[in-house]
């Protein structure tokens, strides 16, 4: 249940329209609740505030806010755009969900609500004595509030769709969710065991990306049919017409077949992908910046060995798991789930950029080293996956290179030739 909330709060969050209605409604109960004050005993120990002093102030929000919050939409998109014609347009969604600068055009936006709905309060003698000195208050706190808002995000924006900001906005989220799969390597079901019994297919009505599973409404529709389910796709993966979405064991088998609508419902499925329970999306994202850097039209290889390096510090998390046993975390014990593949997430990762920059002796070099650091965990899928796309690389490099040392170089560093 937490983290189908955090999923919908997450989807909220890209929503440059969310929080600036949230502060919206906040400054208009803001200019509002001003007026209390004058039901009590404050009018006799506050001093005057003249109302020509606040309509000043309030006109200089409403007057210079509106203008501010054009000039930072102006800035958001050409951020938003740098990202997607430098980076990728897949971290289009991360750069958009930006904290900063979705506070700042709130605030500002909110400070222009609120100058707007005070100052035609004040002029339709709204507020008494007390209620001038709180609005006075109020306001003197967003001025504040706007002044540090402000500075804050012109140090955020300097950075905002900049190349290595991008990549560190990809790796931090691509790592949350190893870490999450890592801490549920089932979702918190079963895993499936192998030549495991699976049953009847079941198929989507649609084709899509499937975002999210609701883990809680399949274990209660198991429980009430007394059957099993084993999860075909996992979120990340195309559900297509032809492909099952799961399989079912009813345990129970009467003569009626039981409709499957609301055990589907349990499927989020779309026609985009997110990085929430989706470590392959993000693996993917930094691959693709990867390969545009190696284009010739580009030609930036220090961008792909930043990103071996976040690659490097993203498999080292295998590191810090201890290796949790589901078993002791089967809330879902109806619910067979397919565990994370590391063979496919070293493809997703390093295969665009062993092909990709096989010409480039400096970017190869640093692949090997990065397969040496992988490997030296204790974790025989990853140090096999290592030996593979070892291999794999030095050969994409022998048919690129065609100055002898540097492959003779190349063979030095190699995994594969250091465990013969």
């Amino acid at each position: 249940m937490k983290q189908n909330i955090l999923f919908a709060l997450n989807r909220l969050k890209e929503k440059l329209w969310f929080r600036p209605l949230i502060f919206c409604v906040l400054s208009v109960f803001g200019a509002l609740l001003a007026q209390i004050s004058d039901d009590s005993n404050l009018y006799e120990v506050v001093p005057q505030i003249k109302t020509e002093s606040l309509e000043q102030l309030l006109s200089t929000i409403s007057g210079s806010m509106l203008v501010i919050s054009i000039f930072a939409v102006g800035s958001m998109i050409s951020a938003f755009s740098a990202a997607s014609n430098t980076a990728t347009p897949r971290s289009f969604k991360l750069i958009i969900a930006d904290d900063v600068s979705q506070n700042a055009l709130s605030v500002f936006i909110g400070s222009f609500i609120y100058s707007i709905v005070a100052m035609v309060a004040l002029k339709n003698g709204y507020y008494g004595k007390a209620g001038h000195f709180v609005l006075f208050l109020f306001t003197l706190l967003f001025f504040a509030l706007v002044i540090i808002t402000f500075l804050r995000w012109v140090e955020r924006i300097s950075k905002l769709g900049r190349m290595g900001h991008t990549i560190k906005l990809v790796e931090d989220t691509t790592a949350n969710a190893i870490e999450f799969w890592l801490e549920s390597p089932t979702l918190n079901g079963i895993a499936i065991k192998p030549n495991q019994e699976k049953g009847s297919a079941v198929y989507s009505d649609y084709s899509g990306y499937v975002q999210q599973i609701n883990m809680s409404k399949l274990q209660k529709i198991a429980e009430t049919l007394d059957a099993v389910i084993t999860i075909n796709t996992v979120p990340g993966n195309f559900a297509t017409l032809d492909k099952p979405l799961y399989y079912i064991i009813l345990k129970n088998t009467g003569s009626e077949i039981p409709d499957f609508k609301e055990t589907k419902k349990a499927f989020t499925i779309g026609d985009m992908r997110y990085f929430d329970e989706d470590p392959r999306f993000g693996l993917i994202t930094l691959s693709e910046i990867a390969s545009r850097a190696l284009s010739p039209a580009v030609n930036d290889p220090g961008t792909a060995i930043q990103i071996i390096g976040s690659y490097v510090r993203i498999f080292s998390l295998w590191h810090k798991s201890t290796s949790i046993s589901n078993s002791e975390k089967n809330v879902f014990n109806r619910i067979a789930v397919p565990a994370l593949s590391i063979p496919d997430l070293f493809e997703d990762a390093f295969r665009p950029i062993a092909r990709d920059g096989a010409g480039n002796i400096e970017v190869m070099i640093r692949l090997q080293k990065a397969f040496n650091s992988i490997a030296s965990i204790a974790n025989f899928e990853l140090k096999k996956a290592c030996l593979l796309h070892s291999r794999q690389a030095f050969e994409r490099a022998q048919l690129e290179m065609k100055y002898k040392n540097d492959i003779i170089a190349l063979e030095r560093e190699c995994l594969f030739t250091k465990e013969l």
